[in-house]
């Protein structure tokens, strides 16, 4: 690849990763809720999703994806599914918060690294945006008379570098407003805007038209 091809991915893949998603308001949650280590396992889980949809639309499977309308309706119903639950998951996060406030006890329940890493590699791995994306710029900027391995690698390592750096932003910005969340009565409602924005892009993919 050359370096002009490079430069002009780069440019495309940074303004596609910063654009707030289910990825950023999972690691806001995140951060909010556990800690910059946790952000960063959830962030490996989403950029590890990330590599295996682009291992899919770099060896065709993306493009079947895209051109067999079945397969498309069942990961996109996949994703959204997993959305709504998140979203669902945030609402009784609110509620038990609520409920060991009032009964002085507003202990949360120990979560696993694992767990964190992999819910973020299923919302990656189960959104079929990025399957898209990789599906239609992939070949815009793939040289077909040189080796296609390093310019996949060259292509996805750039973009799961973005995504890493787009999620911890997101993460880190919101433990700096954290101080604001500590009271109760706000993170209530910080988990219930996100629990329903999680449902609300549920719901908005099960509208992603198969292009």
């Amino acid at each position: 690849m050359i370096l002009e091809t490079i430069l002009l991915y780069s440019v495309v893949a940074f303004f596609y990763v910063i654009s707030p998603g289910p990825a950023a308001f999972l690691a806001i949650s995140n951060a909010m809720t556990a800690s910059m280590r946790i952000v960063v396992i959830s962030t490996l889980g989403n950029i590890s999703g990330l590599f295996l949809l682009s291992a899919i639309s770099i060896i065709g499977l993306g493009a079947l994806l895209t051109t067999s309308a079945t397969l498309f309706m069942i990961i996109k119903y996949l994703g959204a599914g997993y959305l709504i639950y998140l979203g669902i998951k945030q609402f009784f996060i609110a509620r038990n918060s609520l409920t060991g406030e009032k009964s002085g006890n507003a202990s949360r329940p120990v979560r696993s690294g694992w767990s964190y890493y992999s819910e973020a590699f299923i919302l990656a791995a189960t959104n079929p945006k990025p399957i898209l994306f990789f599906v239609a710029l992939f070949p815009q900027f793939l040289n077909t008379s040189s080796a296609i391995a390093p310019q996949f690698f060259v292509m996805t390592g750039i973009f799961m570098m973005f995504s890493f750096m787009s999620l911890c932003s997101y993460g880190y910005l919101s433990r700096i407003a954290r101080g604001w969340l500590n009271n109760p009565e706000r993170m209530k409602w910080f988990h219930r805007v996100t629990g329903g924005l999680f449902i609300a892009l549920g719901l908005t993919l099960t509208q992603l038209r198969n292009a």
